[in-house]
């Protein structure tokens, strides 16, 4: 015959419940992993490109350009007057910026090809550290103009740093990167637009 005292020391079950909240953590984190792991998966099987993210100022004119000279640099300040007429890639940059610098090497590069005139935006930037970052990595750029605050960013419909954007000569935004540059981006995304923007000035 079992005494009460061991039917009170006897285990009781969990409910369950209580295993259910133990595991909601790791469904979570299973479901965040699955959507990161599908969308890396679309943009290297099916040639999706996920930092390529559309701009609503796309084939519109370009938002006016007044910036501050960033003192030192030894190129003029960013206005209207420097990309007029010109097709022109605008540089979005700022020296805390780490896929900028990542980013860098490709823009001196594209410098050297004379059809193409590129201007920066220097975006919530200490005039001393941007001027490093140029005197370190060297400058591609055409003119300069300094956004401390970010307000002509803003206007341009920035993202997040790299952004840059290819400006025809009539004004009118042609293409839009968010994220660095690298070849594929330039082979893919950069290089046909421009082709399209000169055969079609040349008609």
């Amino acid at each position: 015959m079992t005494s009460g005292a061991d039917d009170r020391q006897a285990p009781k079950p969990r409910g369950l419940g209580r295993y259910a909240m133990a595991l909601l953590p790791l469904v979570v984190f299973g479901g965040i992993a699955g959507t990161a792991a599908k969308m890396l998966y679309e943009q290297d099987v099916h040639g999706k490109d996920v930092s390529a993210i559309p701009s609503a100022l796309i084939g519109t004119k370009a938002p006016s350009l007044a910036l501050p000279p960033l003192e030192g640099s030894k190129v003029p300040a960013l206005s209207d007057a420097a990309i007029k007429g010109k097709l022109t890639l605008v540089n979005v940059f700022a020296s805390w910026c780490i896929p900028c610098r990542q980013e860098h090497p490709l823009l001196r590069e594209l410098a050297k090809d004379g059809r193409l005139n590129i201007v920066a935006i220097n975006y919530k930037d200490q005039p001393d550290n941007a001027l490093r970052f140029l005197s370190d990595l060297g400058n591609p750029f055409q003119a300069i103009g300094i956004d401390p605050k970010g307000a002509t960013a803003i206007d341009w419909g920035v993202y997040g740093i790299p952004e840059s954007y290819l400006v025809g000569p009539d004004g009118t935004i042609l293409y839009k990167r968010v994220g660095p540059f690298d070849d594929l981006s330039l082979k893919e995304g950069l290089y046909p637009a421009m082709e399209k923007a000169l055969a079609g000035s040349a008609s």
